[in-house]
């Protein structure tokens, strides 16, 4: 970053400080969305960590949701007092508590994607394949290069 950036428009020169407000923005349109339908963000992001693989274990929701194990481990343990998961152990791994859908929660979970699709319909209407593509590297290489601190 040069001098310029760090003394006029710190903010608006700032990708962090976009990234934060969208998302901060994303979450909060997202909720508003969500309660109607009876979830929260927290059970939507373990609903749509379990989107694409029938199985994952706590720690893996974890990582997808970008929660706390911990806070992954309630949530999953209110979404089984709801029926919308239930566990199991992992069979190649018995130390490995692994969650899944169950139809109740899949439902929930089609009914909250559409609200999510909505949203990003919305959000992305003048942003070109191309632009969008960009945005994913970009964003992608950045969470890369964050890992390694």
């Amino acid at each position: 970053m040069n001098a310029k950036h760090t003394n006029q428009h710190f903010k608006r020169n700032w990708p962090f400080y976009w990234i934060s407000r969208a998302d901060a923005r994303y979450v909060q349109v997202l909720d508003k969305r969500l309660k109607p339908i009876g979830i929260d963000v927290p059970r939507w992001r373990v609903l749509m960590s379990l989107y694409e693989d029938t199985y994952l274990s706590i720690s893996e929701i974890a990582d997808f949701s970008t929660m706390r194990l911990n806070t992954t481990t309630k949530v999953v343990q209110r979404m089984i007092g709801d029926g919308l998961v239930t566990t199991r152990v992992r069979p190649t791994d018995a130390r490995v508590t692994e969650a899944c859908l169950t139809p109740e929660g899949d439902r929930l979970r089609a009914l909250a994607l559409k609200e999510a699709r909505d949203i990003f319909e919305i959000s992305f209407q003048n942003v070109s394949s191309d632009e969008m593509a960009t945005l994913n590297e970009i964003l992608e290489k950045v969470f890369s290069q964050l890992n390694r601190l």
